[in-house]
């Protein structure tokens, strides 16, 4: 039976629960589960019958619910959707995609390999990328990439990582106090995942010879990697080693506090002049930001500032290659904690991404 059979006056304008089921797109059952679990109340139930009834307003909720089901978040998490703050019902939502993701990928690369055993051998990885552009993603990853005092005892510090992952090619350096990470979508490929670690030295050198090309190919296979032009070919000899997983890094990174807009040639200019004087301090203050260093006045830049006012120290050395990797005239810094990495983005350019460890203010570094 309906729930609207027999309805009482004072349910005028609502609707049943069979009814509103259908206009839902959920089961009856599933509504009164829902009511259960307090995920979704009823407008009105009959003290009689038992009957539930739904207004017509409720209908956006309803059918968030059955998205958020269909999508596979359980029901702690659809609450915060539901009922939590925005910034949190975000964040639940962002690591169930990135799950999501990171299941799929792994489908995908268990079943390539499942079909290259039934096709005799297994594939190569395929990507076919612009020459030009795979030299600039070398140009501005491969400076984060460790030296060679670093290299001596961790080699894959002074790598690239190359990852060829579906339609995206990535390439990432870190010398434990920067991270770099630029994404290129690659324009053709084929052929299951695959990372390797090819020397940051040996990545220049590439570069230099993929920037002649119009188009490059990126093979990777069992017998090793390598470049391939219209005219030519190019090994990338690979390195053994286990990388850092950078993912764990980008996903631990607080909700930034404060984010800064400024110029980047001019910001790098004044902090160049402090290279020998030892930390840089950042500060934002309305719509400034303001450098210091040991001995040196304070000196207003412009910049848009949001957020909080929080003040960050870096060592020049670090900070400036991030500065010089951007594209555009403006750099993009997002803090969280002064002594959390600081991401520092092109606001030209969102497929790069660099991250850059703070230092201790000065008269923290002199207790």
């Amino acid at each position: 039976m309906d729930d609207t059979d027999s309805a009482p006056d004072d349910t005028a304008g609502l609707l049943g629960i069979g009814a509103f089921a259908r206009r839902v797109g959920l089961a009856p059952s599933a509504l009164r589960f829902y009511d259960d679990c307090g995920v979704l109340h009823p407008a009105y139930v009959d003290d009689t019958t038992g009957y539930r009834y739904y207004a017509p307003g409720q209908e956006r909720r309803a059918t968030l619910v059955r998205r958020l089901r269909e999508a596979g978040v359980p029901l702690t998490d659809a609450s915060v959707v539901l009922d939590g703050p925005r910034d949190e019902a975000r964040a639940v939502l962002e690591a169930r995609a990135r799950r999501a993701r990171e299941t799929a990928a792994a489908a995908r690369a268990a079943l390539q390999e499942v079909l290259d055993e039934l096709a005799g051998g297994a594939r190569a990885t395929v990507a076919r990328i612009g020459g030009a552009e795979l030299a600039s993603a070398v140009r501005q990853v491969a400076p984060a990439a460790a030296g060679s005092a670093v290299r001596e005892e961790f080699p894959e510090l002074g790598c690239v990582l190359l990852e060829l992952d579906g339609p995206e090619v990535r390439l990432v350096a870190t010398d434990r106090y920067r991270l770099a990470v630029r994404t290129l979508r690659r324009e053709a490929g084929e052929g299951r995942p695959r990372h390797v670690l090819v020397d940051a030295r040996e990545m220049r050198e590439a570069a230099a010879w993929a920037v002649l090309s119009p188009e490059v190919t990126i093979e990777v296979d069992e017998q090793g990697t390598r470049l391939n032009s219209a005219s030519a070919a190019r090994d990338l000899p690979e390195v053994t080693g286990e990388y850092p997983d950078y993912r764990l890094i980008l996903e631990a990174l607080p909700a930034p506090r404060a984010r800064l807009i400024a110029d980047r040639t001019a910001l790098r200019t004044a902090i160049a002049e402090d290279v020998r004087s030892g930390p840089v301090a950042l500060r934002s203050d309305g719509r400034r930001l303001v450098l210091s260093g040991p001995g040196l006045a304070e000196r207003p830049q412009p910049a848009l500032c949001t957020g909080q006012s929080l003040r960050v120290s870096f060592d020049p050395e670090v900070l400036l290659p991030a500065l010089d990797a951007g594209v555009g005239p403006d750099v993009l810094l997002e803090i969280s904690e002064p002594t959390q990495p600081v991401v520092v983005r092109s606001a030209d350019q969102g497929s790069f991404t660099t991250l850059v460890m703070p230092v201790r203010h000065t008269a923290e570094r002199q207790r």
